[in-house]
C-alpha cells in the first residue's frame, strides 16, 4: 500500500508477520488516523511497530514523538518491546501515561506553571488529608460536608476542566463546595503541591494560555500516538488538541475500541472517538478485526451481542482458528447450585490438563464472589481474587464482623480496636493509648477498662460501649439475619458507605453478608428462624442455647461430635467466617482459579472463562437499565467478558438468588437472547421466561395476576419482570423438599453435601419435615442436618 516506506532498508524484519490490516495501519502516511482495534487483534504490536517503523524510516527522531497510554504497565510493555526492535536507547522517549507525561512537562516548565522546582505530588490519601485540613481551618461541619465527597467534587471539576470560578453553583450547598475548592487550591499553591487531576489541568491550561510554548510543542511532536482512545475523558481530549489541534500538519494516530468502552463511571466518553473522526477529518479508519485469541464460536457470540448497540463505529471480529468448542450455557436452580456446577466443571477442566490459573470466573458485582468462594473453599480448591480481596477479607465485611464479635464477646480487643472509631466518633490515638495502658495495668480487656479514661475521650468511649450494650439487648432472641440487619443500621456502617463515591459496592457486600448468614444457618441445620443470641444467659459463658426451627420441637441439643461444644448460630458463623478468610489462600505463584469482576478482567485473557449471574437487574445491572446509554455500556461490558476467553466459554444464570436475606426469582439476562443459537450448547433444557422448574410457576402465577411477586426496580424493563418473593407467600409445590419417611438414607451410608463434601451418616432421627441426620464430614466434623433443608445425595 505504501511501498516507499515498507521497502525501506532495515524495515522488512519490523513488518514481517503483520496481517494486511496491521501492515496498513503501521505504514499509514502522516495525518490523522483512527485504528479500530478489536479484542485480541494485536493492538500493542501495531502501536509499537508503528513507532519503530517511523524511526527506522527516518520520518521522526526519538525526541519528535509522543505516545500516551492509560496504565504504567502498558507504557512499560511498549518500551520493553521497542528496546528489542530498535538499536537506539528508548528511555528518553516521551512514552507514558497522561499523568506521567504531564508530570514530565511541568518539571520542565515549573516556573511558567507557577510551581516550585521540587513540587510534590499528592496521592489520593494525601489529597483527602489536605481537604480535611482546609475544612477544619474553615470550621466546616464534616457531617454536612463529608470530606471524601468534597475531595471527589474537586477531582471531578478538575477532570471537567473547571476551576472554582467556572463552576455553576445555584444553591448554598454547592456554593460552599466551591468555596472549599478555592481554599484547597490556595492551600496547595502555598505549599507547592499538586494532586493527580491538577497535573492534567495545569498542563492543559499552560499550553492553552502560552502561545510560544504551545507552538514549540506542536512543532516538536510531529507524531502523537494515543492508546485506549475510547477511555479518554473530556479534559484528556482537550489536552490532546493543545498538542495537535485539528487541521495541523501533525500526525495523530488514535487506537481504540469503542466496543470496549466500559469506564463511563470514571468520566470516560466513548463519543470522543466519533468526535475525533469528525473534527480531525480522518481519512484513514482501519479496522483490526482479525482476532488471534479466541475461537469462532466465542467471536460469533461477541459479534452478535454487540451488534445490538446502536452507537458504535462498527467492526466484526473473525479468526482463522476454526469454530472451536460451542459456548456452553447452564441454568441452575439457585446461586449455590450455580457455584457447585461451576466447581464441578472447573475440577473437570483441571483434571483434563487445564492449569487452574487459566480458569477465570467473572461476575458483574463483587458481592457475587462469596458464593463461588464458598464452593471453592469447601472443595479445597486454591483461588485468587484478582484486583480485590476475598469476601471475608474486604474491609467493610471485616468491620461488620468486628461489631458482631463484640456482641458475642465484648472482651475481643482486636475487634474493639477495629471499630471503636469506625465510623469516626471522636476517639483519637491518644485516647486509645490511655485505654490500652489502663487495660494493661489492670489485666482487663479494653471494653472493661473504658471507665478508667476521663475527659471527652472517655465519654466517647463510654458512648461506644453503650452502643454495643444497647445493640446486644436489642438483638436478644433474634435470628442471625435480623441481628446483622440491626447491627448494620445501628453501627452507622451503611450510612458511612452511602457517603462514599464508590460506596454502593461496599453496601452490596454488606448486604451479601446477610445472605452469607442466611445460607450458613440453613446449611448447618440451624434453620432460618434459629435464635442466634439467647434470650437468657443464665447458664453463663459457653452455654449459649442453640436456636432451632420450631418444627422439630423436642430436638436434643447434642454437642458437636468433634469439639463437644454447643455454640450459638452467631458464634458458629463467626468461626466459619474466620476459617474461610484464613484458609485456602493461594500463595504467590501457586496454580489457582482466578476470580474477578468483568471490569477487572479488561486486558486479560484465559483459556477457560465462566461468566456467572446472567440475570436481568444483575447483568445488565439494574442501575444501568433506565436509559439506552447505560444499557449499551452494560452490553459493552458483556462483550469484554466474552472476549476474555481463548478456548472455552461458559455462561450461567440461576432461577433464584439470595439477595439481602430474601430469595429472588430471576429472569435470565436479555444478553443470552442476543447470542447466536448456532454457537451455543445448552447444558440444561432451554426454556423461555424464567427457565424451568418451580420458577415457571411464578411466571405463570404472575401472568394470571395473582401477584406472587413484586417487581424489582422501577417497573418492568422491556417487558421483563424481576421478582422478590414476599416472605408471607407459600413456596410453589415444586420447591418444597419434603424429607418424609422415604428420605432413602441409612446409617453408615456415604452421602454428598454441597457445602461439606462427602460424609458418612452416623444417626437418623424423626420423620417427614422433622427428619434429621447426624453426618461425619471428616475435616468439617460431625454435623446435625435437617433433611427438609439440607440436600444429601447418596454416594454409590
Amino acid at each position: 500500500m505504501h511501498a516507499q516506506y515498507s521497502e525501506a532498508p532495515g524495515t522488512g524484519s519490523l513488518l514481517k508477520g503483520l496481517n494486511p490490516e496491521q501492515h496498513a495501519a503501521v505504514t499509514l502516511p502522516s495525518g490523522a488516523s483512527l485504528i479500530l482495534a478489536g479484542a485480541g487483534s494485536g493492538k500493542t504490536r501495531v502501536l509499537t511497530t508503528r513507532i519503530a517503523w517511523l524511526m527506522a524510516t527516518g520520518q521522526v527522531s526519538p525526541g519528535g514523538l509522543m505516545a500516551v497510554t492509560f496504565t504504567n504497565k502498558a507504557a512499560k510493555e511498549m518500551l520493553h518491546r521497542l528496546s528489542a526492535m530498535l538499536p537506539v536507547p528508548v528511555r528518553g522517549l516521551w512514552i507514558g501515561t497522561f499523568h506521567g507525561l504531564c508530570n514530565r512537562f511541568l518539571r520542565a516548565h515549573w516556573k511558567l506553571a507557577g510551581l516550585p522546582q521540587s513540587f510534590q505530588i499528592l496521592d489520593t490519601a494525601d489529597s483527602l488529608s489536605a481537604v480535611k485540613r482546609v475544612m477544619k481551618a474553615m470550621n466546616v461541619d464534616e457531617e454536612r460536608f463529608v470530606p471524601k465527597q468534597v475531595s471527589w467534587f474537586i477531582a471531578a471539576r478538575k477532570d471537567n476542566g473547571e476551576r472554582p470560578k467556572d463552576v455553576d453553583a445555584h444553591d448554598p450547598q454547592s456554593r460552599k463546595m466551591v468555596e472549599i475548592y478555592q481554599a484547597y487550591e490556595d492551600q496547595c499553591q502555598r505549599e507547592g503541591v499538586v494532586d493527580f487531576a491538577e497535573l492534567m489541568l495545569r498542563t492543559y491550561e499552560l499550553m492553552r494560555d502560552n502561545a510560544a510554548l504551545r507552538e514549540h510543542y506542536q512543532h516538536r511532536f510531529a507524531h502523537i500516538l494515543v492508546d485506549e482512545f475510547q477511555d479518554t475523558n473530556r479534559l484528556q481530549y482537550a489536552w490532546l488538541k493543545m498538542f495537535a489541534p485539528p487541521g495541523s500538519p501533525q500526525s495523530v494516530f488514535a487506537v481504540g475500541d469503542d466496543d470496549q468502552s466500559i469506564y463511563a463511571f470514571r468520566g470516560a466518553q466513548v463519543g470522543n472517538m466519533a468526535d475525533f473522526e469528525r473534527e480531525y477529518r480522518v481519512k484513514q479508519v482501519i479496522k483490526l478485526e482479525r482476532n488471534y485469541r479466541s475461537f469462532g464460536n466465542i467471536l460469533d457470540s461477541a459479534n452478535a451481542l454487540i451488534a445490538h448497540n446502536a452507537k458504535r463505529l462498527g467492526k466484526n471480529l473473525s479468526t482463522e482458528a476454526g469454530p472451536g468448542e460451542p459456548v456452553r450455557v447452564a441454568e441452575a436452580t439457585s446461586d449455590y447450585a450455580e457455584a457447585q456446577w461451576l466447581l464441578d466443571e472447573a475440577q473437570q477442566l483441571h483434571r483434563s490438563g487445564t492449569p487452574r490459573s487459566e480458569i477465570a470466573v467473572l461476575y458483574r458485582s463483587n458481592a457475587q464472589s462469596r458464593v463461588v468462594e464458598s464452593a471453592l473453599f469447601n472443595a479445597g480448591v486454591p483461588y485468587r481474587v484478582y484486583g480485590g480481596l476475598r469476601f471475608f477479607e474486604r474491609a467493610e465485611v471485616k468491620h461488620a464482623l468486628a461489631y458482631l464479635r463484640l456482641l458475642e464477646n465484648p472482651n475481643d480487643d482486636t475487634s474493639f480496636l477495629r471499630v471503636v472509631n469506625f465510623p469516626t466518633r471522636g476517639i483519637g490515638a491518644r485516647t486509645i493509648e490511655l485505654l490500652t495502658d489502663a487495660g494493661r495495668a489492670s489485666g482487663r480487656s479494653l471494653y472493661q477498662s473504658v471507665g478508667a479514661v476521663v475527659g471527652k475521650g472517655g465519654a466517647n468511649l463510654l458512648a461506644f460501649t453503650g452502643l454495643i450494650d444497647q445493640l446486644r439487648e436489642r438483638t436478644r432472641g433474634l435470628t442471625l439475619r435480623e441481628i446483622i440487619e440491626q447491627m448494620l443500621d445501628t453501627s452507622g456502617l451503611v450510612d458511612f458507605y452511602k457517603a462514599e463515591k464508590e460506596g454502593a459496592e461496599r453496601i452490596e457486600n454488606l448486604g451479601e453478608l446477610v445472605n452469607a448468614a442466611e445460607a450458613f444457618v440453613t446449611q448447618e441445620g440451624f434453620g432460618k428462624d434459629a435464635v442466634a443470641l439467647p434470650v437468657d444467659e443464665t447458664g453463663g459463658p459457653g452455654t449459649l442455647a442453640v436456636g432451632l426451627p420450631p418444627a422439630p420441637a423436642a430436638v436434643d441439643l447434642t454437642p458437636d461430635a468433634e469439639t463437644g461444644e454447643i455454640v450459638s448460630p452467631l458464634a458458629a458463623f463467626l468461626t466459619h467466617a474466620a476459617l474461610e478468610a484464613g484458609d485456602n489462600q493461594a500463595q504467590a505463584g501457586q496454580d489457582a482459579v482466578q476470580l474477578m469482576t468483568v471490569h477487572s478482567a479488561k486486558g486479560l485473557e484465559f483459556d477457560c472463562v465462566f461468566i456467572t449471574g446472567l440475570e436481568e437487574a444483575l447483568f445488565p445491572h439494574e442501575n444501568a437499565m433506565s436509559d439506552n446509554d447505560g444499557l449499551e455500556e452494560e452490553r459493552r461490558l458483556m462483550y469484554v467478558a466474552i472476549t476474555r476467553a481463548r478456548k472455552r466459554l461458559y455462561l450461567s444464570f440461576s432461577q433464584t438468588r439470595l439477595l439481602h436475606g430474601q430469595t429472588r426469582y430471576n429472569v435470565k439476562s436479555r444478553f443470552l437472547d442476543e447470542l447466536p443459537e448456532g454457537a451455543l450448547k445448552w447444558l440444561t433444557p432451554r426454556n423461555a421466561g424464567f427457565g424451568s422448574g418451580y420458577a415457571k410457576e411464578y411466571q405463570q402465577a404472575w401472568q394470571r395476576g395473582t401477584g406472587l411477586g413484586s417487581v424489582v426496580g422501577a417497573g418492568r424493563v422491556a417487558g421483563r419482570p424481576a421478582y422478590t418473593a414476599p416472605p408471607a407467600q407459600p413456596l410453589p409445590a415444586a420447591m418444597q423438599n419434603k424429607a418424609g419417611a422415604s428420605h432413602g438414607l441409612r446409617v453408615g451410608q456415604a452421602v454428598f453435601h454441597t457445602k461439606f463434601g462427602e460424609g458418612v451418616v452416623l444417626t437418623l432421627e424423626g420423620n417427614g419435615p422433622d427428619a434429621r441426620a447426624q453426618v461425619n464430614f471428616g475435616r468439617h466434623g460431625a454435623k446435625w442436618l435437617a433433611l427438609a433443608i439440607a440436600k444429601l445425595t447418596p454416594v454409590d
